[in-house]
């Protein structure tokens, strides 16, 4: 379950768990969207990363191992993590355009994922 705070100074703290009977999660990432000229605009942010994987000059990461089993239809947790946690404040963040954020939380190499309610700002 993903769970996050905002603070009056902008930096973000977002943790999660997975489920105990669950896969192990591999990232939380930070969805902001907004309005520029007129245009819809979204960028997606990696804001932390399992088994000590970082993020590349260009904000993408490395993708996460697989324990995938096709042929008997299972997996192991030998990969992610339990737990993840990061704070964050948006690099980009201009007052002029209204904006909202939400925090998707990835587990390992399953379908599912888990997500919050958005979180709007109004200048």
């Amino acid at each position: 379950m993903p769970y996050w705070s905002l603070s009056a100074s902008g930096v973000t703290g977002v943790w999660a768990e997975k489920d105990p009977l669950g896969a192990h999660l591999d990232r939380i990432q930070i969805i902001k969207g907004w309005s520029e000229d007129a245009k819809p605009r979204v960028k997606i942010f990696d804001v932390a990363l399992s088994d000590g994987r970082v993020a590349d000059a260009n904000g993408l990461a490395p993708p996460v191992g697989k324990t995938v089993d096709v042929a008997n239809a299972s997996y192991t947790n030998d990969v992610g993590a339990p737990k993840l946690s990061a704070m964050w404040i948006d690099p980009e963040f201009n007052p002029v355009f209204p904006t909202f954020y939400y925090v998707r939380v990835l587990q390992i190499p399953t379908p599912r994922c888990a997500f919050t309610s958005p979180i709007w700002y109004k200048p």
